[in-house]
């Protein structure tokens, strides 16, 4: 049985600048199991001096551990987290969200064009595909983009090549970098996907409006190694886990939904992705 803390303690566990960055990450991370090493890379951190924030953080039942071969991956435990934000409402702030919190506004129940922007680091393959495909699948009720954190100067030439023998037309694709999304004159945001690992792990800037976000990280197709097929190959498996996430989402009923089923059913989009079924589109 879990020992409950006291909030204080676990307060004074997530006061520590370092523990709280990595706390941030499983937590922006979620609902994914992140490799220890892979947090250390992200962090620039010491596998070593990683090992005892860790330890620290499982201690005070704010992440989980669990075990996949040799690798140690770490998640949030988002109901220890909930009963920390559930305290911190209670204690200070009298059970008053209008006191406390900033309440984001719904999606809106009216019909209207959702906005959506995929992220991923070099913006020339799978957030390139998710923009194509949704723009594809999802018709007048959505306006997709797609950027980088740190852009590639051109496309990838095996993205492209998928997209042309699936039929899409490339040519008002670019890279483009985040920045684009940001300012007043960037459009209003509804959902933001991250679809590769490192782009998830960086801090992106505050949306306006309070976008919903949700990852869906995919091995990355630019660094297949072998014959040219082979590398096809990749790509075309990236194009087509992507086409049954963006499916699932366009089916969703985003009008009828509020902000927390809609995470949920984005996150929910996020773990069914992880099962990459080797079916090709």
């Amino acid at each position: 049985m879990k020992t409950l803390l006291p909030l204080a303690d676990r307060l004074t566990v997530l006061g520590h600048p370092h523990r709280l960055a990595v706390f941030r990450l499983v937590t922006r991370r979620y609902p994914d199991r992140i490799p220890a090493g892979e947090i250390a890379q992200a962090l620039g951190m010491k596998p070593s001096t990683l090992s005892g924030y860790l330890a620290a953080l499982q201690s005070a039942g704010l992440i989980q551990q669990t075990r996949a071969g040799t690798s140690l991956l770490y998640a949030a435990d988002m109901t220890v987290v909930r009963q920390v934000m559930d305290g911190l409402l209670g204690d200070c702030c009298g059970y008053r969200p209008d006191l406390c919190f900033t309440q984001p506004e719904g999606l809106t129940t009216m019909a209207r064009t959702f906005n959506v922007l995929f992220i991923c680091t070099g913006n020339s393959a799978r957030s390139i595909f998710a923009e194509t495909l949704l723009r594809t699948l999802g018709g007048d009720r959505f306006t997709a983009y797609s950027a980088g954190t740190n852009p590639s100067s051109a496309l990838n030439p095996f993205a492209l090549q998928v997209l042309r023998d699936k039929g899409h037309d490339v040519a008002p694709l670019r890279s483009k970098h985040v920045s684009e999304f940001t300012g007043p004159d960037a459009p209003p945001l509804d959902f933001v996907f991250t679809v590769c690992n490192t782009a998830a792990n960086e801090v992106c800037p505050p949306w306006e409006g309070q976008p919903i976000s949700g990852h869906w990280g995919m091995p990355d197709p630019v660094k297949a190694e072998g014959t040219d097929a082979q590398k096809a190959l990749a790509f075309q498996q990236a194009y087509g886990a992507l086409k049954r996430r963006i499916e699932a989402f366009v089916a969703l009923p985003l009008e009828s939904l509020d902000r927390i089923s809609l995470q949920s059913a984005v996150d929910d989009i996020a773990r069914h992705g992880q099962q990459d079924p080797k079916e090709i589109a």
